[in-house]
């Protein structure tokens, strides 16, 4: 074809590498899932947490907990199992909580949620992940014992999450939540808006059926759970945030499939950041 050579540029390949091999402070992050036997299911969010490690100069140590292990059933058939689960939790500066389907699991992921939120832990739930930290705060801080997930208690009194309306509940193909949606940042003074540089919205992917039950909304926000960012109708909650807690940070999306090496993605510098003690300064005015 007789193209012209050249030179490619890896200047900044080389030096995320160099820099890679020269980190020596750990950060410890628990990863909270219910497929931690195949480390491939959560690929994209391990290279996320990577990326964003290696901007904030920490080297990532990160502890697999699954989310079983930490639920009262195990503690009862395997005392060891749960108590190295739970010690694994105890000892990580953040928690992350990703995705997922079907309720195995889930109330361990409430469990990691609310240890998280009451020790002042660095959290972040990525969307079954946020939506299991909503479902800990209605049970917990609004008193709504029995407040679930309609996909895995269709009878809860208390629906805090609810299957979209724009889908099937009966066809599984084709009737997810898909690609790329707007978010729109409901102010610019939260954790959130500052971590995307204070820009008026964003647009990340989706990938989902469940969302928070917007007529709960109400309750949960003036308890201190936050909807920070909402899509253009207002009426699907995108991003949430408690109230008075250093970092916890729920997504209905999936910012992991947006992370670039050099462009990690906001959500997970933040977790990142407030798990290694470096948040506040990055997020101030001068700094934004």
């Amino acid at each position: 074809l007789k193209l012209p050579r050249r030179v490619p540029d890896i200047a900044q390949w080389r030096y995320r590498a160099e820099k890679w091999d020269a980190v020596t402070t750990p950060v410890t992050i628990a990863l909270v899932g219910k497929y931690t036997g195949l480390g491939d299911s959560y690929l994209s969010v391990t290279k996320a947490l990577l990326h964003s490690s290696i901007a904030c100069d920490r080297k990532l140590d990160l502890l697999w907990v699954e989310a079983s292990d930490l639920e009262d059933e195990t503690k009862a058939e395997d005392p060891e199992k749960y108590a190295a689960a739970w010690e694994s939790v105890k000892k990580a500066q953040g928690i992350l909580v990703p995705g997922g389907f079907g309720g195995r699991g889930t109330d361990g992921k409430m469990c990691a949620a609310k240890y998280a939120r009451e020790s002042k832990v660095p959290y972040l739930g990525i969307c079954l992940g946020m939506q299991c930290m909503v479902i800990e705060f209605a049970r917990n801080v609004l008193g709504l014992a029995d407040a679930h997930s309609t996909e895995i208690n269709p009878d809860t009194k208390n629906p805090a999450v609810i299957f979209m309306p724009e889908g099937s509940k009966t066809h599984m193909g084709g009737t997810m939540r898909l690609g790329s949606r707007r978010t729109i940042f409901q102010t610019p003074d939260c954790i959130s808006t500052r971590l995307y540089g204070k820009v008026p919205y964003v647009d990340e992917r989706h990938r989902h059926r469940y969302e928070v039950n917007p007529e709960m909304v109400p309750q949960l926000d003036e308890a201190g759970c936050k909807f920070v960012g909402k899509d253009d109708t207002q009426t699907r909650m995108e991003i949430c945030e408690v109230e008075g807690h250093p970092f916890m940070v729920g997504c209905q999306y999936h910012p992991e499939y947006k992370s670039r090496p050099g462009r990690p993605s906001p959500l997970f510098m933040g977790l990142i950041l407030a798990a290694s003690g470096q948040l506040n300064d990055y997020v101030t005015d001068e700094a934004i």
